[in-house]
């Protein structure tokens, strides 16, 4: 009876009064909580990828110091073909040093990309950069000698360097291999009006607008052509028409500033030259034509100031030197003159003006000892030049 009556007595003690029996979760044994075990477990983990990261930190510090560190990561230079492509985007924008430097790169990569050698030689004529512009085009017609621009730009370069006999000869080739280059025409038509025979470069460049009117150098050698027959109008119609194909060019600035000179309009030359020196202002020839314009209109500083920026471009231009000579002679700064005009002659500027002021400038300054050379010098290349004539028979009869 003892056992039945402790189990009633315990049935009666779960109850509740008036109320069913309590659930059953009352009735378990409360259970250990699981937090404590799971937050023990994320430090030990913590501790040890702590633990890991020093151990590597010191390891790379010990590495550095015996074999230096790593380099850093670069990206992947791009090709010799990308950047001559890159190199023939410049030079459509008027970035001719920047130009410059993608197709060095291109040859520097692939000694062997024609085009980069000849597209570069082309950029330094413009510039009248003349050997090393002969040396890169011939270079490019030596790797591939069956590529009817490589033949063309050598031809232009040639004649830009006052070879237009051996520029007609590589044009000519640059037409063989391909009938329908207009470049090929353009650039034979130029060679031919500086060779003399400018009646045959007139059809010539006729022919390479029929093949490409849209092409700066098409429309642009048109205009030379009428430069050299004198239609000064013409010429600077077709020079207006190679800015609308590409406004980025600075050299047509240049011829449009001598045309527009030669007809009397010298503001609009000067504006010409002024546009020409900002789209390119490491070519000294801008800084030199804006400053023998500023002498035309007797700005003689402002002369000085450009042509001395020329030189400070390409310290070794000789016409830079001549017209600075010129110059300061007009302000009777002679020793100044002497300097600058030797310079010149010196550095092949030809010119009749140099060489008799250059005799004035001794003979103004009491030494017609030295004038009397420059005088004979004068004439013995310009049998004309009254001026030098005048200078020797005054130096002569003050012996």
């Amino acid at each position: 009876m003892g056992d039945q009556e402790t189990g009633d007595l315990a049935r009666v003690r779960i109850r509740v009064k008036g109320r069913g029996a309590l659930p059953s979760m009352y009735l378990q044994p409360r259970s250990q909580p699981k937090k404590r075990r799971i937050w023990s477990w994320f430090l030990s983990v913590v501790i040890a990828l702590s633990l890991a990261w020093y151990l590597y930190s010191k390891q790379m510090a010990i590495l550095e110091s015996v074999r230096g560190p790593l380099p850093t990561p670069t990206p992947t230079e791009i090709s010799a073909a990308e950047y001559l492509a890159v190199g023939d985007r410049l030079f459509e924008e008027g970035r001719f040093d920047e130009a410059l430097s993608a197709y060095r790169r291109a040859t520097e990569l692939d000694p062997m990309q024609a085009s980069a050698y000849a597209r570069r030689g082309r950029i330094l004529a413009l510039r009248h950069a003349g050997e090393e512009a002969v040396r890169l085009a011939r270079r490019a017609v030596e790797i591939d000698a069956e590529s009817a621009e490589n033949q063309a730009i050598l031809g232009m370069v040639l004649d830009w360097n006052g070879r237009p006999t051996e520029a007609v000869n590589a044009c000519t080739k640059a037409i063989q291999l391909d009938p329908d280059l207009a470049l090929g025409y353009a650039y034979l038509a130029e060679a031919l009006g500086d060779e003399g025979r400018v009646a045959e470069g007139y059809e010539i460049a006729r022919k390479a607008m029929q093949l490409d009117d849209q092409n700066v150098f098409v429309r642009r050698n048109l205009g030379y052509i009428y430069e050299l027959m004198g239609r000064y109008q013409d010429a600077i119609r077709e020079f207006e028409g190679a800015l609308e194909v590409n406004p980025n060019m600075a050299f047509v600035h240049l011829d449009l500033g001598r045309n527009y000179r030669a007809l009397g309009k010298l503001q609009e030359a000067t504006e010409h030259f002024r546009q020409a020196t900002e789209l390119d202002p490491q070519d000294p020839q801008g800084h030199d034509q804006l400053g023998w314009t500023y002498m035309a209109q007797g700005l003689y500083e402002a002369a000085i100031e450009e042509l001395q920026k020329a030189l400070q471009v390409d310290p070794n231009f000789g016409t830079a030197y001549g017209h600075l000579g010129v110059a300061y002679y007009v302000q009777r700064n002679y020793e100044e003159a002497i300097h600058h005009l030797e310079k010149a002659i010196a550095l092949g500027a030809r010119s009749e003006e140099y060489y008799y002021e250059l005799g004035f400038s001794y003979a103004y300054i009491g030494q017609c000892d030295k004038a009397i050379p420059w005088f004979e010098q004068a004439l013995l290349l310009y049998p004309d030049s009254q001026m030098a004539k005048q200078g020797l028979d005054s130096c002569q009869k003050g012996k």
